[in-house]
C-alpha cells in the first residue's frame, strides 16, 4: 500500500473539498444548494430581492454589485463597475468600503427572511491586492462562498486570496461576442486552460444560458470543465438563439435533465442561481417554478 506523504494528503484533501463543496444539508433543495441571483429582481433593491426570494421558496441568494439598499434607503447601493451590459444605479453606495453598520442592515434583513447568501458576483477584481482584498473580506464577513467574475487579468492577484481565505472564484461567461473575438469566457475550453493549473477553488461560474447563446451543449461544456466548476447560473430558454429568453426550468428548449444528472454525476452541488432575465417586474412565479422544479427532480 502506497502511503501519501503530508503535503500531497492535504493537496488531495483540498482538491476533493473543492469539488465537494461546503454547504450543510439544509440549505439544499433537491439535493443542490439552489437559490436566486439578485440580478433576478434588479428593478428592485437588496431587501426587495431578499423577500422576492423567500417568497420563491429559496434557501440562498447571491448578490450582484450595484443594487440598492432598500426602499427606505433607496441611494445606497453596490458601487463596484458593473459587467459590460449592466447599468448602475446612481446615488450614494454601498460595496467593500461601506461601514459595517450597512453590511449589519443587510445582515439583519437575511437572518429576518432566514436566507443565506452563498455567492456574489459577476463582479470586477482590481489588479491591485488591497482591492481585491476588500471583495474577499466583503465575501467572508456574509460567510459568501464563492465570487463570481470575470477578471482573467487578476488571477494572480486574487490566488493567494482564495487560499487565504478559503473562498471560491468561479469565471462567469457571458455569450459569445461575434464582433469582439479578444472575449473567450464563452468558451469552456478557455476557461479550462485558465484554472487547470491554479488553486482548484478557483474555476468555472457555469452560466448554462449564455452557452446556449452561444451555440453550445451546456452537458457538453460541463464534462469539458469536470471537476471545475464551483457556481452555476442555470438557465432555460424559449430558443438556442442569441435572442432567446429565460424560461421556467423545464418548460424551454435547454436539457435541464441532463444538466442536473450531469451536476450530480462530478460531485457539484452548487451554489446554483436562478438568474431570471424576463418578465423583469414579475417573475417571482417563474423563480419559484424553477426551484420547484428541482425539488421535485430530488425526489426522482
Amino acid at each position: 500500500m502506497k502511503f501519501l506523504l503530508p503535503a500531497a494528503l492535504a493537496a488531495l484533501l483540498t482538491v476533493t473539498s473543492a469539488i465537494a463543496g461546503s454547504f450543510p444539508d439544509d440549505l439544499k433543495t433537491g439535493g443542490f444548494v439552489v437559490g436566486c441571483q439578485a440580478w433576478t429582481f434588479n428593478r428592485f433593491t437588496v431587501f426587495e430581492a431578499i423577500d422576492k426570494t423567500a417568497e420563491a421558496g429559496g434557501k440562498v441568494i447571491e448578490f450582484f454589485p450595484g443594487q440598492k439598499l432598500s426602499p427606505e434607503e433607496s441611494d445606497i447601493q453596490f458601487s463596484h463597475e458593473p459587467v459590460k451590459g449592466q447599468t448602475r444605479n446612481k446615488g450614494e453606495k454601498l460595496d467593500e468600503a461601506a461601514t459595517k453598520a450597512v453590511w449589519e442592515k443587510v445582515k439583519a434583513k437575511l437572518a429576518e427572511k432566514h436566507i443565506t447568501p452563498v455567492a456574489y458576483g459577476v463582479v470586477g477584481i482590481p489588479k491591485d491586492e488591497a482591492g481585491a482584498r476588500k471583495i474577499f473580506e466583503f465575501a467572508k464577513f456574509f460567510g459568501i462562498k464563492v465570487i463570481n467574475t470575470e477578471s482573467v487579468d487578476a488571477i494572480d492577484i486574487f490566488e493567494p486570496l482564495v487560499k487565504q481565505y478559503d473562498i471560491k472564484v468561479g469565471f462567469h461567461d457571458h455569450p459569445k461576442r461575434p464582433n469582439d473575438p479578444n472575449y473567450k469566457m464563452w468558451d469552456p475550453e478557455y476557461i479550462l486552460s485558465v484554472v487547470k493549473d491554479r488553486d482548484p477553488r478557483i474555476g468555472s461560474c457555469a452560466d448554462t444560458g449564455h452557452w446556449v447563446r452561444s451555440g453550445l451543449q451546456p452537458v457538453d461544456c460541463i464534462k469539458i470543465l469536470k471537476g471545475h466548476i464551483v457556481s452555476s447560473h442555470l438557465k432555460d430558454l424559449d430558443k438556442k438563439l442569441p435572442s432567446g429568453h429565460d424560461m421556467p426550468w423545464g418548460q424551454g428548449v435547454s436539457d435541464v435533465p441532463g444538466i442536473l444528472a450531469e451536476y450530480k454525476a462530478q460531485g457539484f452541488e452548487g451554489p446554483i442561481s436562478v438568474e431570471y432575465e424576463f418578465n423583469w417586474d414579475n417573475n417571482v412565479v417563474d423563480a419559484k417554478a424553477c426551484l420547484d422544479y428541482i425539488r421535485e427532480q430530488g425526489k426522482k
